[in-house]
């Protein structure tokens, strides 16, 4: 084992996921125009996080409620926090965050 605190067998990095309430439902139904430029930063930030190896999936739930979810790896929670924390939409006040350890045990392509 790594010796990081929820890292798989094998792996350098420990996986988290991370949580983004938005302040109302139908958040993305109802969006400001200065709300959906926040947004377009998150999303090209995430992209950023997937370059670079550190985002493993992003995406909203469907529905009313449109919570977004992303699973990230960083080697500890302080690590963690602090991508969450810097995404733009919590960052701005226009969501919450909330961070959770996370194993990603299955995942079509990745063998291990």
């Amino acid at each position: 084992m790594s010796g990081i605190r929820g890292a798989a067998p094998g792996r350098k990095m420990a996986e988290w996921i991370y949580f983004i309430h938005p302040s109302r439902e139908d958040f993305a139904a109802t969006m400001t125009a200065e709300e959906d430029r926040v947004w377009g930063e998150h999303f090209e930030r995430l992209k950023r996080l997937l370059a670079d190896g550190t985002l493993v999936l992003a995406g909203p739930t469907l529905g009313r409620i449109n919570t977004g979810v992303a699973v990230i790896e960083a080697p500890d929670e302080t690590a963690a926090r602090r991508i969450m924390e810097e995404d733009p939409t919590i960052a701005s006040g226009l969501a919450t965050g909330e961070l959770r350890g996370f194993r990603v045990s299955l995942l079509r392509g990745r063998t291990g």
